[in-house]
């Protein structure tokens, strides 16, 4: 037998694929990480797409839970030039008669936004922001008995609450527009529709996140937060190859253990051989959710929002009202293009002067679109934030656009266009991909997962990675 030269070997080096490799450095492992791209990164890039001297996040950009995963935290990432940029105000969510809800900080300035509804806000959220820490240890990772049985009682209001379809909740919670709007443009960050159990889950954790972390982005671009890892991770011994994919687990170095930073799909193609049937099976059967459609824009200065709260967030949900949002992630998930989307606006060059050249602005867009869409979504997108700051296309000096398929050649993890890893509905909650006691295994004692089709799932918070070598540790050596 071939004696192993590394510990692990990880395939993949986004932010879950380098956390994994951080926790078992940090626990004297010798690790490497293969990455197909020339830079490690995965869905956390930054690149100049429409023109010299302007920054823009090539996915992920607005990061309330990277700021605060208990696993970032722990790390000494600073001190490897991450800064976090905090935006005056973490969101901002445009009506159509010119005023803004507000997602502040504090739960009772928010309160002021949401008119009739202040109270009942309060009255959600003060107790829930006070869990957070309780939140994430029962919430954010695999399905854990001992942690949910210790918080069962605290907790029991937020699993309610979180269980519920976010439009019931709303209804339930709310009685007026700006409050129900604002929580639909949270929850659909799930990208599931919001009449469906436990979509209500997405809104209220981002919602906690926003008042008890903010909603930051790193200074210089989401890059910087990929750097740090990277930089942290080779400063413990790790090592980084960049563009090398990975076709077969054969073309690997010996390692013990085989992390895979990848979805289902791409398991089934490089790991086939070494699975047993019924696993596989299993693996075929694990469902994506909806695309993504991007767009990038290079502005002549801001936006000009009806709204003048919105130039001071850092993120703009741009959608109306809860129903009109509900619609277009219902007809999304129903194979339809929405004639008025749902579009995640960040505007980072507001408040990092680094990203755009002087008084020029840089704009983040995107909206959820039917899986594999080949659909050109640019006109909506434009015109729904037209609806809300008129003027805006005279600002345009460039765009770049990202279809579904453009997302998954950048990153294959994005099976059409799915940027979260796979659905995220109430039956792949805690069991992506497969139904395991530990999710992060699989059959072959030496191939564990560790990408966003495993708990907690979406997002750049590395806590897939960290938990599936926390796994590795405990199960292997």
């Amino acid at each position: 037998m071939q004696q192993a030269t590394y510990d692990a070997v990880i395939i993949g080096a986004g932010p879950n694929g380098l956390a994994a490799a951080i926790t078992l450095a940090q626990a004297g492992r010798s690790v490497i990480v293969f990455e197909a791209q020339d830079t490690p990164g995965g869905g956390v890039r930054t690149k100049e797409l429409t023109l010299p001297g302007f920054l823009h996040d090539v996915c992920s950009a607005i990061h309330p839970l990277a700021a605060a995963s208990p696993f970032f935290r722990s790390l000494p990432l600073e001190q490897y030039g991450l800064e976090w940029v905090h935006p005056t105000i973490p969101l901002a969510h445009p009506l159509d008669d010119g005023t803004a809800s507000l997602l502040e900080r504090s739960v009772v300035a928010t309160g002021r936004s949401l008119g009739c509804d202040a109270r009942a806000y309060e009255q959600l959220m003060t107790p829930l922001v006070a869990q957070w820490d309780m939140l994430v240890d029962t919430v954010l990772g695999p399905l854990r008995l001992q942690p949910l049985l210790r918080h069962a009682l605290t907790l029991a209001p937020f699993g309610i609450a979180a269980l519920s379809p976010a439009q019931i909740l709303a209804h339930w919670r709310f009685r007026g527009e700006r409050a129900r709007a604002l929580f639909a443009g949270l929850c659909a960050h799930a990208q599931i529709p919001l009449d469906q159990p436990i979509s209500a889950a997405a809104g209220l954790m981002l919602g906690i996140a926003g008042h008890a972390h903010g909603w930051p982005f790193p200074r210089g671009g989401a890059q910087r937060l990929t750097d740090a890892l990277a930089a942290y991770l080779q400063s413990l011994g790790g090592k980084i190859v960049t563009g090398t994919e990975i076709k077969s687990l054969d073309e690997l170095p010996p390692a013990r253990i085989v992390l895979c930073d990848i979805t289902p799909r791409q398991v089934l193609r490089i790991a086939d051989h070494r699975l047993p049937e019924s696993y596989k099976s299993s693996l075929r059967r694990f469902r994506y959710g909806p695309g993504s459609f991007k767009v990038d824009f290079a502005l002549d200065g801001p936006v000009p929002w009806k709204a003048k709260d919105c130039l001071l967030a850092g993120t703009v949900h741009v959608g109306g009202t809860l129903p009109e949002i509900a619609e277009a992630e219902a007809q999304a998930a129903r194979g339809v293009h929405p004639e008025r989307p749902y579009v995640l606006v960040a505007q980072q060059s507001l408040f990092d002067t680094s990203r755009a050249p002087a008084g020029k602005q840089t704009l983040w867009a995107y909206c959820h679109v039917p899986h594999g869409s080949t659909f050109d979504m640019t006109e909506r997108i434009e015109a729904q934030i037209e609806r809300f700051a008129p003027g805006f296309r005279d600002q345009i000096l460039a765009r770049h656009v990202l279809t579904p398929a453009d997302l998954e050649r950048y990153n294959a993890n994005y099976v059409g266009g799915d940027i979260n890893g796979g659905m995220q509905d109430i039956w792949q909650f805690f069991t992506r991909p497969t139904l395991r006691p530990v999710p992060y295994t699989t059959p072959a004692k030496n191939i564990y997962l560790c990408s966003s089709s495993t708990p907690p799932g979406g997002g750049v918070h590395g806590l897939c990675g960290y938990f599936a070598a926390q796994a590795v540790l405990k199960n292997s050596y």
